[in-house]
């Protein structure tokens, strides 16, 4: 009989670790990881982190109650009500905690404590803390504060309080994830990643051996940096995870792991079409004037008709003044625009994403709403895409018309040559992260004709997050949500690799 192991998913947002390593099946279709419980801070995220441990209590068979909620044709109250038993269980499964306090550690260290008891010692640790203070952005907007102490910034500590519950918890291994930015971090000169090691090396009763997941030059911390774009999932996306298998069972399989698989590259990479080149078309909305179909088709036929006028005075390349052109008058023609929301199923182009993000039960695609944009930003849009759409790349700040040029002090100081990026259609996308939340230039869509950002179920697929996978909260925090998570299709394949491992 294959093992079983209980998963404590920590500092989990909406839960996409989760995700993939409970998808993961034996031969008998049983579940090889549990989830036993996940933690998260922040009330949007946790509420989209406890309907899916709800889900999670179907195991595959979902009731017609779920689609009917996510669809908005019931209330979560009924749903409730109908399934009482697995809401309970869900309840059980998650907590709404900010880890690192000491009310946090006292409601949560009887709960690991009886985790590890009903599980024999065979359980899982998975999660990434928060890392604002390891990201380049982050730390640059740190410099910009005064008086500002690294030292005395907590968020460079959380990932102790993940080594706090590796002791309580003794996993048999332990899977971190952060952004790559922890790499270079520093504190007091000392550098953050390499302290990291070690604590996670010495931690628990026994310590713990790292495995890398990807190969990479020995000695080389590029052994604990995935590359998502090289496995499948069609984004840019790099960040440091960490597997620690414990020494004594590391010691016991030490033949598995000195030949142990990694991560497999793809031959081809899955890009922005095969995940959502099928999805409805929509337009954007407008932020700042009264919107409506025609509102925005007169808005958006003046805003291509700017572009190609600022390109010409700017004596841009002429097919790229022409291809603007033919645009306005596409749009012109068009008797009606799309909406800007669509609940209609679409397929997912690519095969190998299709069976994982697909649901044929599926009554409605959730989440898939545009935001509004400022005019004089249709204007930006209409420009980049069309431009991406000839040259195969986003136009840099200096290649901008000046008549389009936004009223930023330091555009032309090269800091923001790529304020406004166009996801390829032919690429992977770029990291789609928090900022996504804020506004959408860094995430143009690649048809020039729906001049607008990306909607975050568009975001949810570049992740790999199954279209039934519904996310809670107002736009802009589901937008949050979906941008700090670990793609579910990655923690997947990493659940094999942990499996593995450590199993009989």
């Amino acid at each position: 009989m294959a093992r079983r192991f209980k998963v404590v998913d920590l500092f989990a947002g909406p839960g996409g670790l989760a995700e993939g390593f409970s998808a993961l099946r034996d031969k008998q279709g049983k579940r090889i990881f549990d989830v036993a419980l996940s933690i998260e801070k922040e009330p949007s995220a946790f509420a989209t982190l406890r309907l899916r441990s709800f889900v999670r209590q179907f195991d595959g068979k979902l009731p017609r109650a779920y689609y009917d909620y996510i669809s908005g044709d019931i209330e979560k109250e009924e749903l409730i009500r109908q399934y009482p038993e697995e809401w309970a269980a869900a309840e059980q499964e998650t907590m709404m905690l900010e880890l690192g306090t000491d009310e946090a550690a006292t409601a949560l260290d009887p709960v690991l404590d009886r985790i590890r008891k009903e599980a024999g010692g065979e359980t899982i640790l998975i999660g990434g803390p928060p890392c604002q203070a390891y990201s380049l952005v982050g730390r640059a907007r740190n410099r910009g504060i005064a008086d500002y102490d690294a030292t005395k910034d907590t968020r460079h500590f959380l990932y102790k309080e993940y080594i706090r519950i590796i002791d309580r918890l003794n996993p048999v291994a332990f899977v971190m994830e952060n952004v790559k930015g922890m790499l270079s971090s520093r504190v007091a000169e000392v550098g953050i990643f390499d302290q990291i090691l070690s604590d996670l090396e010495t931690s628990g009763e026994q310590g713990y051996v790292l495995v890398p997941l990807v190969s990479a030059p020995k000695g080389a911390h590029g052994g604990y940096v995935i590359r998502c774009e090289e496995y499948g999932i069609p984004q840019n996306r790099h960040r440091v995870i960490l597997l620690g298998i414990r020494t004594d069972r590391a010691q016991a399989v030490q033949n598995r792991i000195a030949a142990h698989h990694t991560l497999v590259p793809e031959l081809q990479q899955t890009t922005v079409a095969g995940a959502l080149s099928k999805m409805p078309k929509l337009r954007s909305g407008l932020s700042k004037s009264a919107d409506g179909a025609e509102a925005w088709k007169k808005a958006a036929i003046a805003a291509f008709r700017a572009a190609a006028r600022a390109a010409r005075e700017a004596g841009a390349a002429p097919e790229l003044i022409s291809r603007l052109g033919e645009h306005a008058r596409t749009l012109l023609a068009a008797k009606q625009p799309p909406p800007r929301a669509s609940t209609r199923i679409s397929r997912v182009p690519d095969e190998r994403l299709r069976e994982w993000i697909e649901d044929p039960k599926l009554k409605s695609l959730p989440n898939h709403a545009t935001r509004g944009h400022m005019e004089s930003d249709l204007a930006r849009y209409a420009f980049s895409a069309t431009f991406a759409e000839l040259f195969h790349r986003s136009p840099k700040a200096s290649e901008y018309p000046e008549g389009l040029a936004p009223a930023h002090e330091n555009w032309a100081s090269g800091k923001f040559a790529d304020r406004f990026r166009v996801q390829r259609w032919d690429a992977p996308s770029s990291t789609i992260t928090s900022h996504i939340s804020k506004d959408g230039h860094y995430f143009i869509h690649p048809d020039p004709l729906q001049c607008r950002s990306l909607t975050v179920r568009e975001a949810a697929r570049l992740q790999t997050f199954p279209d039934n996978y519904f996310f809670e909260g107002n736009r802009t925090q589901q937008y949050v949500q979906a941008g700090n998570a670990v793609p579910p299709l990655l923690a997947y394949k990493i659940s094999f690799i942990v499996n593995d491992l450590i199993a009989n």
